[in-house]
């Protein structure tokens, strides 16, 4: 059996990004390591529509560290108010009101007839 080569100070550098319009898929990394220590960065798209980018460290001393971030893809819209607009005729408000397609059918509720009120006196 041939003996395993043993890097002392094993270096590497990678990095890959993906954009597929058509799955939405959306992420990319690049890492290096320099001996004991390596440095990196991901990113990708959650499903509720945040970025979620980690930045990340490991070394023999501090271990593993990672810094997560959140940001929203789309950006808040500032809404800006218009000014009022003066009119001659406002047309009056109208809401109109859609029933459901099907209707239950409920009796009408029993009336009760009562003769006019009687007083006795003794």
């Amino acid at each position: 059996k041939a003996a395993e080569e043993y890097d002392p100070h094993p270096q590497y550098k990678y990095a890959y990004d993906v954009h597929d319009s058509l799955s939405g898929d959306s992420k990319s990394q690049v890492e290096e390591r320099d001996g004991d220590v390596v440095r990196g960065e991901y990113s990708l798209v959650d499903a509720d529509g945040y970025k979620r980018t980690v930045q990340y460290t490991a070394d023999p001393i501090n271990g593993f560290n990672a810094v997560v971030n959140r940001e929203p893809l789309v950006k808040a819209v500032k809404t800006i108010a218009a000014a009022p607009v003066v009119a001659h005729y406002a047309a009056p408000a109208v809401v109109k009101t859609v029933a459901p397609a099907y209707h239950a059918y409920a009796a009408p509720a029993p009336v009760a007839h009562y003769g006019p009120a009687v007083a006795y006196h003794h």
